[in-house]
């Protein structure tokens, strides 16, 4: 203490400007000392993988793998962030929980995957300044641009009301349960686990969304309007979640992947079973049509406007700041 009963601070530091002492007993202010800073916007500051084999299976392509895992990881981090704008929009207390929890989850997913793309095909990861803080799945999330995103189209369609958020839900959560069902077969491992671990989160999701679709079609006029419109506009983005990229073909003959059109007829009766409980039809309309001459669609790295507008607001601080620790 000094003269006037004020605390004081003893701490030494090493070259790295570490604390190495305290004094002789803990204070309140010490803490504040600490030299632990970290890349300012990453999701964590432990390695996501950390502990874990990650060797690639004898027999797989790393390239192959590492592509696999980019698109799926950017299925779940384009989803969460569109799910994210839903934080205190929902119509009540409980459903904004809801729907927060579900863009974690998506986060979380993202980031595992992210990772082990990255862990296989190292080659994946953007390049920033020497020294740069900025870990490897945090480098694709925020230092790519639209051309290098690989998410189906559905995971970027934009706004809307609440009906068309549990549309989108219901529709992007049966065809991943499916996949992830499968994925839990992998012979990498560490997709595997990913795949186990997301059955879970997926069940709730698709749960979620189930029974909200279910009491908006059986409930005023306006919510059944609202909620079939959504489905209309939606259902052209269906086909495209069962079409197969070069890329899901060679994972699958590998065994680390699934084939989407696998998983076609399965999720299509799923999704009739809850049009059945609403009392509505399935939608008619046709294939939303891909881009440019050879028709390329969101696994080609071709998107929508609305992806170029969400990436520009998810990343823009992080590209201005890439170096910035706290």
């Amino acid at each position: 203490m000094t003269a006037n009963n004020e605390p004081t601070i003893h701490v030494e530091h090493d070259e790295a400007g570490t604390n190495v002492d305290h004094g002789d007993h803990d204070n309140a202010y010490s803490g504040l000392l600490v030299n632990d800073a970290n890349w300012a916007f990453g999701t964590d500051f432990e390695d996501p993988l950390a502990g874990v084999d990650t060797t690639v299976p004898d027999g797989v392509d790393a390239k192959d793998l590492g592509a696999y895992c980019l698109m799926l990881g950017d299925d779940a981090l384009v989803f969460s962030q569109r799910i994210s704008e839903w934080c205190s929009n929902a119509p009540d207390l409980e459903e904004d929980i809801a729907l927060a929890n579900i863009a974690l989850d998506l986060l979380g997913q993202a980031r595992l995957l992210l990772a082990r793309a990255a862990a296989a095909d190292p080659e994946l990861v953007p390049e920033l300044p020497a020294g740069s803080p900025v870990p490897d799945e945090d480098r694709l999330a925020y230092f790519r641009n639209d051309l290098g995103f690989r998410n189906v189209r559905l995971a970027e369609v934009p706004g809307g009301d609440f009906a068309e958020a549990v549309a989108k839900i219901l529709i992007y959560s049966t065809w991943r349960l499916s996949i992830f069902e499968r994925l839990t077969d992998s012979r990498d491992t560490v997709l595997a686990a990913i795949a186990a671990k997301g059955v879970k989160e997926m069940s709730y999701h698709r749960d979620f969304a189930g029974r909200w679709v279910v009491t908006l079609a059986r409930g005023t006029e306006e919510s059944k309007s609202r909620l079939l419109k959504a489905l209309d506009g939606l259902w052209p983005l269906w086909s495209e979640l069962f079409e197969t990229h070069p890329v899901e073909t060679a994972v699958a003959e590998a065994g680390i992947g699934v084939d989407p059109a696998t998983v076609a007829d399965e999720a299509s009766v799923i999704l009739d079973q809850v049009f059945a409980a609403a009392g509505i039809d399935r939608p008619e309309r046709g294939g939303l049509a891909g881009v440019g001459v050879h028709g390329g669609k969101g696994r080609d790295g071709l998107h929508t406007e609305a992806l170029s507008k969400l990436l520009a607001e998810m990343q823009v601080v992080a590209r201005e700041h890439p170096e910035g620790q706290w």
